[in-house]
């Protein structure tokens, strides 16, 4: 009796954590493998297509799949693998053109140091060309992160080792990403210069942000610097600090709308634990909002992914270890990043649930992607997985 009563308890708890995300679609699993499938990637193109990326250690070292929904996430084909390296293929990203096709950066040490790889569809992902190595130096270059303008060009950022610390370099392609100008260095400091993110605003200001240490003083904390380029990324204005807290500001996210404005997530430990924070830049990203304070919880808020619908209303997605093991949770606002309504949490597991991202399709569905260690196949694994919001 006691059992049964156990029971009814936890699916009455597991049903009312359902109603409380209504509109929220059922988590589904999308990899089924024999090894980790971890870091997903997503980006939503026209007429409900979606493309995802992730990395997968199924072949014994981590390679890069791709998965395309052309029925906004109701059904996924099978897995297209990217990649066919000595070394390890990970940390990918993905951005969608305007014809639909999909680009893919990631970083490898096939070369015997950590290089970054770019590889493109020009058939919506049916096909993919071969891949192009965009960096060949003597320190690392890891954590790309790639933007497609207007054009149907791609822009990405990387941190590359150089001089004894990560500085913030930049490449672009006029051609679509057949060829590319030559890299450029956007970060001189004496520090780490870490975790880059890149986006145009809808009038073709292209932005970077990136944590550095205040000052370059190791012994400050993380600040998130911007560097802004108004030609298309052939040159650039001074960098400009935005955050000036008590505590370490980095992994920031940036998301464009529609208006003109681009939307800021970052994480920050001036609480004295981790939570997520908030800014809209205006102008061209010459202005910007105050900060706002998107969590307070007891445990640590981290690794923010953000997305802007058609109405300039931002979605934030983040993991949080405050139920004793990691979960997804999930912050909208409603106009346009002024005010924000209450936090819902969308894993319910006793699984770790990490590195969420978040894409909104042409119709403002929502459609979200993480890795999740739940599986069994036949021992605890991380795969893939989907939730929508329509």
């Amino acid at each position: 009796m006691k059992r049964l009563v156990l029971m009814i308890l936890v699916l009455d708890m597991f049903l009312s954590a359902q109603a409380a995300q209504a509109g929220w679609a059922p988590a589904r699993r999308l990899t089924w493998t024999a090894g980790d499938s971890a870091c997903p990637a997503i980006a939503a193109g026209s007429s409900g297509h979606l493309h995802l990326v992730w990395q997968d250690r199924t072949p014994g070292n981590d390679e890069i799949y791709y998965r395309k929904s052309t029925d906004a996430g109701a059904t996924w084909p099978l897995n297209r693998r990217l990649t066919w390296n000595a070394g390890s293929s990970v940390a990918p990203d993905i951005a969608v053109d305007p014809s639909g096709n999909p680009h893919v950066v990631w970083h490898d040490n096939t070369p015997g140091n950590l290089e970054i790889f770019y590889r493109k569809s020009t058939d919506a992902g049916a096909t993919w060309v071969p891949k192009t190595v965009l960096t060949s130096t003597s320190g690392d270059s890891i954590y790309p992160d790639l933007a497609v303008d207007s054009s149907g060009n791609p822009h990405v950022v990387w941190q590359e080792y150089v001089e004894g610390n990560y500085e913030i370099y930049y490449r672009k392609s006029t051609d679509g990403g057949t060829t590319w100008t030559p890299a450029q260095r956007l970060s001189w400091t004496a520090t780490d210069s870490g975790r880059p993110a890149i986006a145009f605003d809808s009038s073709g200001i292209l932005a970077v942000l990136w944590h550095d240490y205040e000052d370059g003083d190791p012994y400050e904390q993380r600040e998130i610097y911007l560097r802004r380029s108004t030609n298309g990324g052939s040159s650039w204005a001074l960098a400009d600090r935005l955050s000036w807290t008590s505590g370490d500001s980095e992994y920031p996210d940036i998301a464009p709308d529609s208006l003109g404005n681009l939307h800021v997530a970052y994480m920050d430990k001036t609480p004295g634990n981790v939570e997520i924070y908030y800014f809209r830049m205006l102008d061209g990203a010459t202005a910007r909002t105050a900060t706002r304070r998107l969590t307070q919880t007891s445990g640590e808020s981290s690794f923010p992914a953000i997305a802007v619908d058609s109405s300039g209303n931002p979605h934030v997605v983040w993991y949080d270890n405050s139920p004793g093991n990691l979960e997804i949770y999930y912050k909208k606002s409603e106009d346009g990043g002024a005010t924000w309504m209450p936090i819902q949490r969308l894993t319910w597991d006793s699984a770790a649930s990490l590195f969420p991202d978040i894409a909104v399709d042409s119709s403002d569905h929502l459609h979200l992607v993480w890795h999740d260690n739940r599986a069994v196949n036949p021992i605890w694994n991380l795969e893939i997985f989907y939730r929508s919001y329509q």
